[in-house]
């Protein structure tokens, strides 16, 4: 088990293996509004979680608590993001969306791999488990790897997260490290020695690649 925490002890980060069970386990990151406290939401992702994904919401978790400490704010517990922010980028990269009775809405990507659900409405559910957002890829009953968000988590994460799975940065992996029902879908991206300063943007809205 890998552990670290802020200073302040109210934003931690744990890494739990289940050594009898390789490839199983679970990054988590948790945040209190007192050091030491009850947990007020949390985040978790499976350990086949693609690496990138983990990175860039840890990433964006920085940012929002070094401008919190820095600018006396507290977007950790209080985060004014519109949910709006999370999944509108994925309509531009052309994921489909279904809406739900249940007050759910589930967006899809082009080629069927991933999904994002996010729970508008509230349900029975409130406690510190309650995940209005979830994302995984593969089936939904036995997917590859699944990432939660509980109640209170701040929407600027999930952005985080949707902005990285839409992200068409190619991803350096040998054969083995991707899943046999994926490897159909793998393509080459040519290496370069010199990369462009600067790239404009593409002329219209094309799919990305699912993580």
């Amino acid at each position: 088990m890998a552990f670290s925490s802020s200073p302040c002890a109210r934003l931690w980060t744990r890494l739990v293996l289940e050594p009898d069970t390789p490839g199983q386990g679970t990054w988590t990151i948790g945040a209190n509004r007192i050091p030491f406290g009850p947990r007020a939401w949390e985040i978790t992702f499976d350990v086949t979680t693609p690496a990138e994904l983990v990175r860039d919401v840890h990433a964006e978790l920085l940012d929002v608590y070094l401008e919190d400490r820095y600018r006396y704010r507290d977007r950790l517990f209080d985060d004014d993001t519109a949910p709006h922010t999370a999944y509108a980028p994925l309509f531009a990269r052309g994921w489909s969306h279904e809406v739900q009775m249940i007050g759910t809405q589930t967006f899809r990507s082009p080629d069927g791999v991933g999904a994002v659900r996010h729970r508008f409405a509230p349900g029975r559910s409130r406690g510190p488990d309650d995940a209005p957002w979830t994302a995984w890829a593969g089936d939904w009953a036995n997917p590859h790897w699944k990432a939660r968000f509980t109640r209170g988590a701040p929407a600027t994460l999930v952005a985080a997260l949707t902005a990285s799975l839409i992200s068409t940065e190619p991803l350096h992996r040998t054969v083995k490290d991707v899943p046999l029902d994926f490897r159909h879908r793998l393509y080459m991206a040519a290496a370069t020695a010199h990369q462009p300063t600067a790239v404009p943007p593409p002329a219209g809205p094309a799919p990305g690649r699912t993580r």
